[in-house]
């Protein structure tokens, strides 16, 4: 049993030093595989501080805000209203009642075509009151109406059929 033990222990240490040499022989393919998954690495996370900080932006805008700016978006597509507008109703204790920051965070992000909403609105005017083109304008443009910029009403009136 003893020469077993040694034996075994000698094959052991042989098997230990064989493998050991065969690793350093390959190293180069390891070696070059490992540069080249580190260089990968470095692509990788060279990408993810931009969408982490795009993330993190965006996790960073209260609940509130978003909420703001989604309601701002309903109102802008479905009743074709202005910028002005809009924020009048989300901050209106009678509206939204968003704080003034959250409706002007909705505001400064909200991406829409605010001439086709006055052209939508003037042409509501003209078929549904039979408005002249000045009424409308003043319409669109009243600070008790529609608040749209003069810009905006004159497109709308440009572009009535």
């Amino acid at each position: 049993m003893k020469k077993f033990f040694k034996f075994g222990c000698g094959g052991i240490i042989a098997l230990i030093i064989l493998g050991v040499i065969i690793a350093a022989l390959g190293g180069g393919d390891d070696s070059t595989k490992n540069k080249s998954d580190s260089t990968d690495k470095k692509i990788e996370t060279s990408a993810k501080p931009q969408e982490n900080a795009e993330e993190s932006k965006e996790a960073s805008v209260p609940r509130e805000y978003k909420s703001a700016l989604k309601k701002a978006e309903s109102y802008a597509k479905t009743m074709k209203m202005s910028k002005a507008g809009i924020f009048d109703q989300l901050t209106s204790e009678h509206g939204e009642n968003f704080p003034v920051e959250a409706a002007q965070y909705a505001i400064d992000n909200i991406v829409f075509d605010w001439k086709e909403n006055a052209l939508k609105k003037a042409q509501s005017y003209s078929e549904t009151m039979n408005m002249s083109d000045s009424a409308i304008y003043d319409q669109l443009i009243s600070e008790y109406g529609e608040k749209f910029t003069p810009e905006e009403a004159q497109y709308a009136i440009d572009n009535l059929k």
